[in-house]
């Protein structure tokens, strides 16, 4: 697993800050400080979490130029305690950036687990969602990662050892926390049955 620290260092002066951006830990809670005047900016994760790191990269890699240049993206966001159909809301946008977190945590040798980020609450399709993240996992594996995803994982990639991260990833990943039995039941076959 790679450690943190180099982690940060790795992307800070090789690859963030061609984006005049730089990423930091050690924040109560994780947000994406737009460039201001001649700062950097600046993509905030929670305390020494590395997976917090890993999740707040993957959104950066998801906004354009334009959300860039608004903090935190201008996405919206509902604290812990939300509503169901607040939480599908979230399942819809969380699949994007949590399948390109998914690959990062393979390639650094980090535990992927989906984020419902709902803890307060009882809520369902949480096994809908993770059958989604997988989709979306294989589908950048077959048609290919966004661009600056793709330069990350080259780079992260290059420095844990492993030669051809594309294949590296399509070996590796697997369904996260998800039984063949649920995997069925969310497919077309599986709902005519």
């Amino acid at each position: 697993m790679i450690k943190l620290s180099k982690f940060v260092q790795l992307l800070n002066e090789n690859y963030l800050s061609q984006y005049n951006t730089k990423i930091t830990g050690g924040f109560d809670e994780p947000f994406y400080q737009a460039s201001k005047g001649i700062n950097q900016a600046e993509i905030r994760f929670a305390h020494d979490y590395i997976r917090s790191a890993l999740h707040e990269l993957a959104h950066w890699c998801v906004a354009g130029v334009k959300r860039r240049k608004i903090d935190d993206f201008g996405y919206w966001y509902a604290a812990d305690g939300r509503s169901q159909k607040q939480q599908d809301r979230f399942f819809k946008l969380e699949i994007v950036p949590q399948a390109i977190e998914w690959s990062f945590s393979l390639i650094c040798g980090v535990r992927f687990e989906a984020s419902v980020d709902n803890l307060n609450n009882q809520i369902t399709g949480i096994d809908e969602f993770k059958f989604n993240l997988n989709k979306q996992l294989e589908l950048y594996l077959k048609q290919g990662f966004p661009k600056r995803t793709k330069e990350i994982i080259q780079l992260l990639a290059k420095y844990q050892g492993i030669k051809a991260p594309h294949t590296f990833l399509d070996e590796n990943h697997q369904q996260p926390s998800l039984s063949y039995s649920q995997i069925y039941k969310n497919t077309s076959e599986g709902s005519k049955a």
